[in-house]
């Protein structure tokens, strides 16, 4: 699996990951979060509104069981840890 980061830095959003699943086939958007301090890994969900003005989310990836997420999750985490290690963020502010 190849994973390929964004550096978004917008509040606790730390990152975007493209990640190849086999050669050629891509999962996007998958968000990369700061949660008081802890690295926390979102998948991309479809929501939409039902008859009752409900919003409605399904998940675009599904897991057989939590163990594989569990594994998905591990490997996408370790792989953005190597890569911010590589890509120190650079923090810019301006003067008022």
């Amino acid at each position: 699996m190849n994973i390929h980061f964004r550096d978004v830095q917008s509040g606790s959003v730390e990152a975007r990951a493209i990640i190849e699943i086999t050669d050629g086939v891509f999962l996007n958007e998958v968000t990369i979060l700061n949660i008081d301090g802890e690295i926390v890994v979102e998948f991309p969900r479809k929501s939409f509104v039902g008859k009752s003005k409900r919003t409605y989310y399904i998940d675009i990836i599904t897991f057989e069981d939590n163990d594989k997420r569990i594994v998905w999750e591990l490997e996408i985490k370790n792989a953005y840890r190597e890569w911010r290690k590589a890509n120190k963020k650079v923090l810019i502010y301006e003067e008022k």
